[in-house]
């Protein structure tokens, strides 16, 4: 029978990775189980410049392109990688010739990154004025009480609203990762509940979900989204405008206790105007994530790095020193990188991303040692 690496025994043995309730093998790694009873440490110890890792972009980049099938043709965007055994199994939304996105699976051993098998979408689009008639995009996968649940955002198809036809993440469930059912057409999370934005219908997933074990023995869940809060303009900071938000959930279904944990900051021209859902890992000594921002130096997105004491409150050093993997050279990510997506590969962190187009080019690999 298959494991997935969730289902081995003993969490002391094994490093607990913050997403999709994966745990990797190789004991005494850096990362750690994020609980209530686990202290994290001051941070007092941190150097006087903020430290990124140190990425090493893989030659063959990018290692999944579009036209794989007739589902991908127009893009391969949003990676989000879980590894089960010796496998990569790989969401993404892939697009038509016509523009339509679908969540799609590509599977390939992790000793080769490049030998990908396609198979395709896992389930439609929505029916006509759903929240998801055009998109389905943004997969986040996690296995929430016995059941893995699959999170995407919609896109509608309301004309003329910009950031806002994005009005709902849906959700599909599955017992084996490959075989998907919707849970229900309408989207179990909405871009409501923050009295800033009393009318945001905008919002987008992409992010991790953690597991923070309560004294009483529950599991809460904490899925990292970004709130999409934008709306059509000629300037990019309200054209574009985007927050880091969280909301908390015991059961994947009903979802509470959103806040804002990271916003676009003036002083750092490429993340001026958004910052999307963070994907979160613990580490022994504090919480490191991994995002895109968008600002008016690249007039698109980069992938930036933050770290925090508590997961709630984030550290982004000064301007410039977070920006992680930012557009290079004249070829497949020159105009921009986004929708990081992190998991540890063998003792190193193993990293998937896109380039320019929104995946228009598809999707690249990088490799970093382990920060702390």
């Amino acid at each position: 029978m298959r494991k997935t690496i969730e289902q081995l025994p003993s969490r002391r043995s094994f490093i607990k990775l913050a997403g999709a309730g994966i745990t990797s093998l190789a004991m005494g790694s850096r990362f750690a189980l994020a609980s209530e009873s686990n202290p994290i440490y001051d941070m007092t110890d941190k150097r006087s410049t903020f430290r990124v890792h140190s990425w090493l972009r893989d030659p063959r980049n990018p290692i999944l392109t579009p036209g794989g099938g007739w589902f991908d043709v127009g893009c391969c965007m949003n990676p989000f990688a879980l590894r089960v055994n010796d496998d990569y199994y790989l969401y993404y939304a892939g697009a038509d010739k016509n523009g339509g996105r679908r969540i799609c699976l590509a599977i390939t051993p992790v000793s080769d990154v490049t030998k990908w098998t396609r198979l395709g979408p896992l389930f439609e689009r929505g029916k006509k004025g759903s929240f998801d008639e055009n998109w389905c995009v943004l997969p986040c996968v996690h296995k929430i009480n016995g059941k893995w649940h699959l999170y995407f955002s919609g896109q509608s198809a309301d004309q003329g609203v910009g950031l806002q036809a994005f009005r709902g993440i849906g959700l599909a469930v599955s017992d084996d990762l490959k075989t998907w059912s919707r849970y229900s057409e309408d989207p179990i999370l909405l871009g409501d509940g923050f009295p800033e934005w009393p009318d945001n219908k905008g919002i987008a997933g992409g992010g991790r979900i953690l597991e923070i074990p309560k004294k009483n023995g529950k599991i809460l869940y904490r899925m990292h989204y970004t709130l999409a809060n934008g709306v059509p303009d000629k300037t990019l900071q309200i054209n574009q405008a985007k927050q880091s938000v969280i909301a908390h959930s015991y059961d994947g279904l009903t979802w509470f206790d959103k806040r804002v944990v990271m916003r676009p900051r003036a002083e750092a021209e490429y993340e001026n105007a958004a910052t999307i859902a963070l994907n979160v890992w613990k580490t022994e000594k504090r919480w490191r994530a991994i995002y895109a921002g968008i600002g008016t130096q690249f007039g698109a997105y980069s992938i930036c790095e933050a770290v925090s004491d508590d997961g709630l409150v984030w550290d982004r050093g000064k301007p410039g020193e977070n920006l992680a993997l930012p557009p290079v050279g004249d070829g497949w990510e020159s105009k921009m990188t986004e929708y990081p997506n992190v998991l540890e590969e063998n003792g190193k962190l193993r990293l998937f991303y896109c380039g320019n187009g929104y995946g228009a080019t598809g999707i690249g690999t990088a490799t970093a040692e382990i920060l702390d």
